[in-house]
């Protein structure tokens, strides 16, 4: 556990967010929503299999979202989706190499900006 010192006050983690959302959006490549990246993020963190229907209980959001989502995410090739072979009514989302080097960078820009905000700045103003 970190040292209370050590972590980020309120406005250091909304700069964080910021920063990270902000390199996100001008950046070339996929600009996802809150929900795509929860979406993508939880079929690549959390054990699987991922379906869409658990998808949805998990989002606490009904299929629709989340088959949109997996549409938006599929376009980008950051999920796959397949048949289950075991119960052909439902469909397996899939992790994808796209997906995992996407999450990767996306990893290292989070870890990019928080090293950054621990480098003091020339009359940078944080609000507590």
């Amino acid at each position: 556990m970190q040292n209370q010192r050590d972590s980020l006050n309120r406005a250091e983690a909304l700069q964080l967010w910021h920063r990270v959302n902000l390199g996100s959006v001008l950046e070339v490549g996929p600009d996802l929503s809150a929900r795509q990246m929860a979406v993508l993020t939880t079929v690549y963190l959390e054990a699987g299999p991922h379906t869409v229907r658990s998808l949805a209980g998990r989002l606490a959001i009904t299929i629709s979202p989340i088959t949109r989502a997996l549409d938006t995410l599929g376009r980008y090739k950051l999920v796959d989706r397949g048949p289950d072979p075991t119960d052909k009514r439902s469909v397996l989302v899939r992790r994808t190499p796209q997906g995992s080097r996407y999450l990767s960078d996306f990893a290292d820009r989070i870890r990019f900006e928080a090293g950054a905000l621990k480098k003091p700045k020339p009359n940078a103003s944080i609000v507590a």
